[in-house]
């Protein structure tokens, strides 16, 4: 007999019932508790930085916004994440219980919400809308930028337009010829002229650059190329796009006191201008990795910041009375500072440069302040001003790279084993000066390995040997090319400024040198297909946790970025890749070579199909492949896939063809493709690939060994920036 109060417990036999399970519910709240336990003691015990965290879950909502496609899909998000900060409000009521998980929850579910909310108003706010369809047009302009670019034998005009009808603004970008850009066509000046206008171009195909998202965020609704005379209806004033005037008389200066390619460089390295470099020579730097270089970001501002410091501080100690009367630091750092402010103000004023800039203020400040200058938190107080400014900036190649190579260099030097083999100690001259060689070549190679993913998916190329030719051109630049710019700039003043030019233009013969030889050297391009979003994100989340967390929880980091570089290392090429308006047409061919519609060496949609489809080596034309038949209006080629046979059939011309046989033709074919309407009667296999599907999809790629196909419209939503029927 059971005690009173006690429940009867049966002791097993045939008359026994069995023990009762614990239902699943309570099953799954026992994990999820045994999870937050968990975690709540892990964010006790890491002593991590809240501040970098907070910037990325604030880039983390912005990048929502590009991921997602629709108005209902940013307010669903936005009304969940509140709900999920009110949850752990309303969950976790006492102050002390799980107060760590309770505020990381809170904290990340309101700031990715408000990266969301900002980027959206940001493309509400300043978003152009595209024109409708390409135009011939007569305007009364008014001039709001100009950039030279000779090395294009053009002049790129940004011109305020009224809209007759609507009476708003927009804004067009315009080319001019070189020899019709004479010196009153500068900002302010109001002009009447005749363009032929289009509307800001969507990727060509998928994973190429996306112009028209750029545009709209630039206000830019239309570009084109000027026809006929220009009439200057009203000049410029003195004072209008001042600065831009002086970046163009430096840039000008430059180009006349060094000759040739290390001229373009100097005037590039002294105003931001890079239109005067040519093609051969930018193609040289960007595939032996040192195209930063040309971009005025970090290293010119914290080499302009950090010159102007040491300088300042080592003549002020040369006088005692103000030694003793002042804190020369901080009268140093405020003169770094208005030169830093006056050379991103000069340069342009491009995100790169405001970022780097905003940086070494903080590092500045830091410093006023007795303060650790190289911190992650400093890192995350720029990103988050840029971010909070440009906040389109996040999906772009510039601010990922920047920020990837600052948090690359922060991290590694914070490290504890980097600060142990830097930490000072007795020992000789030489080999204190190895230790920091060896220091120097493991930064650049740090740097090299967290931007490599960046640059293939952006770019799909990238110099596999950028850090050693970044070992020998860093400090080239930092440490020669960039003083004697500065030194012959104030001896010109003089009239003494002739043997430093010679210098700068020897240092940067060097530089071109180093570039050339680099990038001639086989296997030193690494060239990759388009990448799916995710394999990258994958790598960069593996990537943060490393850099961003302290000690062996570091190291969780590892394996995200191990699944992250497999998958994009294991991404397929596309087997055929269609240009959106359907004249370029890419195949990879069963021995590794590009087969091309269209014989246009060079030319901007066949270097992207050699990009997308990864496979270098000259293109052939369609025409001249054996496999393939080819009349003056259709090709048609038979290419095995995975041991699947796919017949394509592809125009060549618009010339009408009789319908009955051009059904025939689809009827036998497994793909058409066609830079036309074609009938209704026409019914391929597997696609039709013609104008009417172009229109709508844009720029496709075809996987045929998944039996999959991408196009363009699926990456971008119903985002403001994307008219399908407004292309060409």
């Amino acid at each position: 007999m059971a005690t009173r109060g006690t429940p009867s417990v049966p002791m097993g036999g045939t008359g026994d019932a069995p023990a009762q399970a614990v239902p699943r519910p309570w099953r799954m709240r026992g994990l999820l508790s045994r999870f937050a336990d968990r975690s709540e003691t892990m964010l006790a015990q890491a002593g991590f930085d809240r501040g970098p965290w907070i910037a990325v879950a604030f880039a983390g909502g912005i990048g929502l916004w590009f991921a997602l496609k629709s108005p209902w899909q940013w307010s669903a998000t936005i009304g969940l994440l509140m709900l999920i900060a009110l949850a752990a409000i309303a969950l976790w009521r006492d102050r002390d219980e799980r107060a760590h998980l309770k505020l990381a929850t809170v904290a990340a579910a309101l700031v990715i919400a408000a990266g969301l909310a900002i980027v959206w108003a940001r493309s509400e706010l300043v978003g152009a809308e595209p024109i409708e369809r390409p135009r011939f047009e007569r305007m009364d302009a008014r001039i709001l930028e100009r950039e030279e670019q000779p090395s294009r034998d053009r002049v790129r005009l940004t011109v305020a337009v009224r809209d007759a009808e609507t009476g708003t603004a927009r804004a067009y970008r315009i080319n001019v010829p070189l020899a019709e850009a004479n010196d009153a066509l500068r900002e302010g000046a109001r002009i009447r002229l005749a363009a032929r206008l289009m509307p800001p171009s969507p990727p060509i195909v998928p994973g190429a650059y996306d112009f028209a998202r750029r545009a709209w965020f630039e206000g830019l609704s239309a570009t084109g190329s000027v026809t006929g005379d220009i009439e200057i209806v009203e000049g410029a004033g003195a004072r209008d796009g001042w600065i831009a005037q002086v970046q163009r008389a430096l840039s000008a200066h430059v180009r006349s006191r060094v000759e040739g390619a290390p001229g373009a460089i100097a005037a590039t390295l002294a105003s931001g201008d890079r239109g005067s470099i040519s093609e051969e020579n930018e193609a040289a730097m960007r595939d032996a990795g040192l195209t930063h270089l040309l971009s005025i970001s970090g290293l010119h501002v914290s080499a302009i910041i950090a010159a102007v410091y040491l300088i300042t501080l080592k003549l002020l100690a040369l006088w005692p009375w103000l030694v003793l009367r002042l804190r020369l630091p901080v009268v140093a750092a405020g003169a770094a500072a208005l030169a830093g402010i006056s050379y991103t103000l000069l340069t342009g004023a491009e995100v790169p440069t405001v970022r780097s800039c905003l940086g070494a203020l903080l590092v500045l400040i830091a410093l006023v302040l007795g303060r650790e200058a190289l911190t992650l938190r400093l890192v995350a107080i720029a990103a988050m001003a840029v971010l909070l400014l440009w906040p389109e900036a996040l999906v772009g190649p510039s601010f990922q790279m920047s920020f990837a190579a600052v948090i690359a260099i922060v991290a590694l030097h914070n490290s504890s084993p980097v600060r142990a083999f830097l930490s000072p100690r007795e020992e000789s001259w030489f080999r204190r000066s190895g230790r920091r060689v060896i220091m120097l070549f493991a930064t650049g190679l740090v740097i090299e390995l967290a931007l490599m993913p960046i640059v293939l998916f952006h770019f799909h190329r990238a110099g596999l040997y950028g850090a050693g030719a970044n070992l020998l051109a860093i400090p080239l630049v930092t440490f020669a090319s960039m003083p004697l710019v500065a030194l012959a700039l104030f001896l010109d003043l003089f009239g003494l400024g002739a043997p430093a030019w010679w210098l700068v233009g020897r240092s940067l013969e060097v530089l071109l040198g180093i570039a050339h030889f680099v990038s001639a050297q086989p296997g030193a391009v690494k060239l990759a297909p388009t990448m799916p979003m995710a394999s990258i994100l994958v790598f960069l989340a593996g990537a943060l946790w490393m850099a961003l967390w302290h000690g062996c929880l570091r190291l969780w980091g590892i394996a995200p970025m191990a699944v992250g570089a497999l998958w994009m290392w294991a991404t397929p090429a596309p087997d055929v890749v269609i240009t959106r308006d359907g004249r370029d047409v890419g195949i990879a061919s069963a021995e590794g070579r590009l087969l091309v519609l269209r014989d246009s060496d060079g030319s901007y949609a066949q270097e992207n199909l050699r990009e997308v489809v990864a496979l270098e080596g000259q293109p052939i034309p369609l025409g001249r492949w054996p496999a393939a038949r080819c009349s003056s209006d259709f090709c048609t080629l038979v290419i095995t896939v995975d041991g699947r046979s796919w017949r394509l059939l592809i125009a060549r011309s618009r010339e009408l063809i009789e319908e009955r046989a051009l059904a025939a033709a689809c009827d036998q074919s497994d793909i058409v493709i066609a830079d036309r309407f074609l009938p209704r009667s026409c019914r391929p296999r597997w696609l039709k690939a013609d104008r009417r599907f172009l229109q709508e999809q844009g720029g496709t790629a075809l996987y045929l060994g998944e039996e999959r196909i991408e196009t363009v419209a699926k990456g971008q939503g119903e985002h403001g920036w994307f008219k399908p029927h407004a292309r060409k």
